[in-house]
């Protein structure tokens, strides 16, 4: 067998609230499903999570207003645990201080080479949120240069995501091709089910302002179905 890729299912108490609490941690809504929903999904880079209203699994839900700081109950270890990898574990918990998240450990150095804190669900469920601690940041001044030629590439994009690329690049402090490389760089490294991000926390919720700006509609596999120069009505 060749698995090409996982993805968790939470037993979540209220869709709608669980969304809403995904979009504080820094996720989106990807999409939902029934009349009304009972299950859908939140994503955030290439990683993905579904979420089914009371089924497929377990779950805790402290009564309401009600905060246990025992990592170890067995309330806590009814629901599902997780490792989520970040660039910046502290910014994640900077995010979760100013939105009221459940936060269960601080950041912390930990014996086993990575900076963790723990943040809980309202249905129970437990994300380690977790940088390596060997983990070299390549954007360091103190990286060592690569010297490099560059040639000019005739390329065209869609205009929207043109658009979206050029003010993300400025976001970023970087030239539009340093943003593309970037990207295609990224993109060659599997991760998980997909492939690599080079995007921080901040990035995607700057993306996703931009997103707006510009009116990018369409989702990731959108352009395979671009058509240029014709209108859908053509």
């Amino acid at each position: 067998m060749t698995a090409r890729g996982i993805t968790q299912i939470l037993n979540v108490t209220d869709l709608a609230e669980s969304f809403r609490w995904f979009e504080a941690f820094g996720w989106s809504k990807l999409w939902d499903w029934g009349d009304p929903p009972g299950f859908g999904a939140v994503g955030s880079g290439v990683c993905e999570i579904f979420l089914c209203q009371d089924g497929q699994g377990g779950r805790s839900r402290l009564p309401d207003g009600e905060r246990s700081t025992d990592s170890e109950t067995s309330d806590g270890n009814r629901g599902v645990w997780m490792s989520l990898w970040v660039d910046d574990v502290d910014a994640v918990h900077r995010r979760c201080r100013d939105r009221d998240i459940e936060v269960i450990a601080p950041p912390e150095d930990m014996p086993w080479q990575v900076r963790e804190m723990w943040v809980r669900h309202p249905d129970g469920h437990v994300f380690r949120v977790s940088r390596g601690l060997e983990h070299e940041d390549p954007r360091s001044p103190d990286a060592p240069p690569l010297p490099i030629d560059r040639v000019d590439v005739p390329v065209r994009l869609e205009a929207r995501l043109a658009a979206v690329l050029t003010d993300l690049a400025a976001h970023k402090g970087m030239f539009v091709s340093e943003c593309l490389e970037e990207t295609l760089l990224h993109s060659f490294e599997p991760s998980g089910g997909g492939v690599a991000s080079p995007h921080r926390p901040e990035d995607f919720d700057a993306i996703e302002a931009l997103k707006r700006k510009h009116g990018l509609d369409y989702g990731t596999h959108a352009s395979y179905r671009f058509l240029e120069g014709e209108s859908p009505e053509d």
